[in-house]
């Protein structure tokens, strides 16, 4: 028994009160006789009590009584082990002793009553059938048990379980039990599982189209190799089935499916095998929003027709090959496309303003992009700096490489008062661009003429690119045109030089006549290693004598009728003029995991013949590349839209063996796949949580005002809590069986979104071993054990149930008791009390008498 008070601070008041009483003490002690110092000292005691009442003083009483409560859980994780944990509170019985209440619950998702608490329970009854035993929350039984038992006795909670907690915290339900009468002992049980097959995930696209080649990717764990089935289904009808070979641990079958359904596709893969202890985690379902057929643009130039659409076929997506000069030019015929690819055209072909135009449909409104290696195309085709480079995950500038040729590069510019306006601007930012993908030490010639000969930059290693680019931007128009002496020129500067690639453009948009024979000039110029090629401009160039003058200098002839493809014609001829882009000797190449491509290249690929060199950007995703380190396939994100670079050929001229490869037209068909897009007209972004509930993103910060509504697959409308987290986000709270349910989302303007959301089986069918962590958390935080033996259920308690026993009111009443005779004695003086006490004492003596009297007289009557 302990004495204790919940207000210590209220004993601060005795300070003044001792010295209000010492003070009145020392002024009156001469004058107070015996019988006021008495009353003095009453009134200090009642004084004294009253303070002791104020501080709410009370007593500890022990309680001897203990409570046991035994928790079993009868989750799904641990089915089939009820008997053990039956047979281990039948033994920890027989350690029960008279002062011990004893009862026994279990639980799953909530908590149910096997045997209330009682001290004379001798044996575990017979269990109830359990409801749910999908889910176990752990945090919730500990919270009932502590409302039924007695907070006042020593209470012993005995938690049998595996610590495998699928809903609830119970981690932060130890808190509320910190500094209380209440400790947790466990007793590990776990489930032995002997071959368990369980599909872990199942995944299918997000968004697909109607016609587009789905993966579904299915991932199977086995505890040990066993034979299987596997069977997925489209909207409930067998699609695929397959006897599978399970090795032990985890295993993934990829099944490519050409969906023609539409709409919200359900899907589901089911997994057999003869021997499994868990049924309930053989089957997974997804959801695809499948969209209507797709369609693909493919730009080819081939005459015998598209090495791509052949590889695609007609049963999948639709498509249509179109020339490089049938190409659209407006915004609206390039978005009536899913995705575009450009089989090995070169740039000069497209122009600069078309190339805008399919930049802003991929960037801005997700259409997808992909450019396929070839003779022309990449920096061969003329792309450096172009609105196309920039889309691509690769860069047309080749860095790094050694032992490069020495290049010796002549530009011969017209400059004519005809080329003044865009075409000689035009004509200028293609000479810079030119420049620039020079090297530093490479040599240089720029030579700009009208009706004569002006060398702009004389012919020198180029060592400032900078200074070079700006001195040709600054070049102004002039007058006639004269073109014999400017190429003489340029001859001239380049025949003595020693360097192994010389080469010379001519650019003009006139007609020049002259005594002087080309041919000689040129022929001279062969046999000094010194090629030409020719950019006539604009319908007034004399494109017979200049497409003559390339055949001569076994170069290429350009017939420019947009001033806009300019730039990639120089980019494209001083690209060409070192053979170094073109990696022509046969390799493996090297393959990373990239989602969406792990599937094709599991089994390993077959070998390629060449590519042409590229660099990867910073941020782009290099799926394959060559033992150079070059890319040889790389994808990015390029705003709304994905672009994809292929670095070899489609025809097998480079790709060597994989055009002959199995996995050819899947290579196709999962470039599409990857371009399409895959964004909604309303983003809502819906994720179940960890706590099975849903969290609905609105990207326009209204989701306070979306009517949301959920539907399981029977068409049965579910209940959903919405509690709002933030001004984009709202919880959805849904009680729905593992499957598909279905989200219709209305906005505040009346827009509906629908779109569907897996619910897979709960974790209870997960295979794990105990949670040992939470478990061992558990029992030191409340003071608990490791239960290893039966009868330690019952060990003596540490802690002790204690009662609290108020005396506030019995000092308040001998308080006021004590004041009562003070105010009597004050009032009525010490003759008061002393004549109660004669009164007292004489109804005492009179008594005796009379009793002594009775006595003598029932003495005689007995002598008679």
């Amino acid at each position: 028994m302990d004495l204790r008070i919940d207000h210590p601070l209220a004993l601060l008041l005795l300070i003044p009160l001792a010295g209000y009483f010492l003070w009145t003490w020392w002024q009156h002690r001469k004058q107070l006789k015996k019988n006021q110092q008495i009353v003095f000292g009453i009134r200090i005691i009642a004084v004294i009590l009253l303070v002791f009442a104020i501080c709410a003083p009370y007593l500890l009483l022990t309680v001897k009584e203990e409570q046991v409560l035994f928790l079993i859980d009868r989750s799904a994780s641990l089915e089939g082990v009820e008997e053990r944990a039956i047979s281990f509170i039948e033994e920890s019985l027989q350690a029960k002793e008279e002062t011990h209440l004893v009862g026994v619950y279990s639980f799953a998702s909530n908590l149910q009553t096997e045997s209330m608490l009682t001290d004379r329970l001798e044996h575990v009854p017979e269990l109830s059938d359990m409801g749910n035993k999908g889910e176990t929350n752990i945090a919730r039984a500990i919270q009932l048990a502590t409302g039924i038992v007695d907070l006042k006795k020593a209470t012993r909670i005995v938690l049998l379980t595996d610590g495998l907690e699928t809903k609830g915290d119970a981690a932060e339900q130890l808190t509320k039990l910190s500094d209380s009468n209440v400790s947790i002992d466990v007793v590990s049980l776990s489930q032995t599982v002997a071959e368990d097959v369980s599909v872990n995930s199942f995944t299918t696209p997000q968004v697909a189209y109607a016609g587009e080649q789905q993966q579904l990717v299915t991932e199977i764990e086995s505890t040990t190799a066993a034979q299987a089935e596997l069977y997925l289904y489209e909207n409930d009808q067998l699609i695929h089935q397959e006897p599978v070979q399970l090795e032990e641990g985890a295993n993934v079958f990829t099944y490519r499916h050409v969906g023609q359904a539409e709409g919200l596709v359900k899907y589901e893969a089911l997994v057999q095998v003869n021997e499994d202890a868990i049924f309930e985690n053989n089957e997974l379902t997804s959801v695809t929003m499948v969209q209507s057929t797709p369609r693909v643009l493919i730009v080819s130039d081939r005459e015998e027709g598209s090495a791509i659409a052949s590889a695609i076929g007609t049963n999948s997506v639709k498509y249509d090959v179109k020339s490089s000069n049938e190409l659209p030019s407006s915004l609206s015929s390039f978005l009536h496309y899913n995705a575009i690819i450009f089989d090995n055209i070169p740039g000069h072909l497209v122009g600069e303003e078309k190339m805008g135009v399919i930049e802003q449909a991929v960037k801005n409104f997700g259409v997808g992009f992909m450019m396929v290696g070839g003779e022309n195309s990449f920096g061969l085709g003329g792309y450096f700096k172009t609105p196309i480079e920039a889309l691509l995950p690769v860069e047309m500038e080749v860095k790094g490489k050694q032992q490069l040729p020495s290049l010796g590069l002549a530009i011969v510019l017209d400059r004519s008062g005809s080329m003044m306006g865009p075409k000689i601007e035009l004509a200028k930012e293609a000479a810079a661009r030119s420049i620039e993908l020079l090297r530093d030490g490479d040599t240089l010639s720029f030579i700009a003429f009208d009706d004569r000969p002006w060398e702009v930059i004389e012919t020198a290693p180029l060592t400032d690119k900078e200074k070079a680019v700006n001195t040709v931007l600054s070049i102004p128009p002039g007058g006639g045109t004269e073109i014999y002496s400017s190429l003489e020129l340029a001859y001239e500067n380049l025949t003595d030089l020693e360097l192994q690639r010389k080469h010379i453009i001519l650019l003009t948009d006139g007609q020049s006549y002259t005594a002087s024979s080309y041919e000689d000039l040129i022929q001279a110029g062969k046999e000094n290693n010194i090629t030409l090629s020719t950019v006539a401009i604009g319908a007034d160039a004399d494109a017979s004598l200049l497409e003559e003058l390339s055949e001569w200098g076994s170069g290429r002839f350009y017939s420019v009728l947009d001033e806009t493809t300019i730039p990639s014609i120089l980019s494209r001829e001083t690209a060409m003029i070192s053979r170094t882009y073109i990696e022509d000797n046969p390799f493996y190449p090297i393959i990373y995991g990239a989602e969406g491509w792990n599937a094709l290249f599991e089994a390993g690929v077959p070998q390629m013949n060449a590519y042409i060199g590229t660099t990867a950007k910073q941020t782009a995703m290099v799926i394959a590349e060559s033992e150079k380190e070059d890319p040889v396939l790389a994808e990015w994100q390029y705003g709304l839209g994905r672009t994809i670079a292929f670095t070899s050929d489609s025809t097998g001229a480079w790709t060597g063996d994989w055009a002959r490869w199995g996995e050819w037209p899947n290579f196709w068909q999962t470039a599409i796949s990857r371009m399409l897009p895959t964004y909604n007209e309303i983003a809502y972004d819906i994720r179940l949580d960890a706590q099975g509930s849903f969290v609905i993103t609105d990207p326009t910060n209204q989701a306070a005002f979306l009517d949301i509504a959920v539907v399981n697959e029977f068409g049965d409308e579910l209940e959903a809590q919405l509690e709002p987290i933030s001004a984009s986000k709202v919880r959805a709270s849904v009680e729905a069986d593992p499957g598909l349910v279905f989200f219709r989302i209305t906005s505040g303007d009346g827009t509906i979104y629908q779109t569907g959301q897996t619910i897979p089986y709960s974790k209870e069918y997960e295979l794990h071993p105990p949670n040992e962590t939470l478990l061992a958390q558990m029992t030191e935080r409340t003071g608990g054990i490791l239960l290893e033996e039966p009868e330690q259920a019952f060990r003596e308690f540490t802690m002790k149930g204690a009662e609290e026993q108020s005396i506030t009111l019995w000092l308040v009443f001998a308080s006021m008791l004590l004041f009562f005779i003070d105010i009597t004695i004050r009032r009525f003086g010490w003759g008061f009390l002393q004549t109660i006490a004669k009164v007292k004492k004489t109804s005492n003596d009179e008594e005796t008498s009379g009793e002594t009297n009775v006595a003598q007289l029932l003495k005689e009557m007995k002598k008679k």
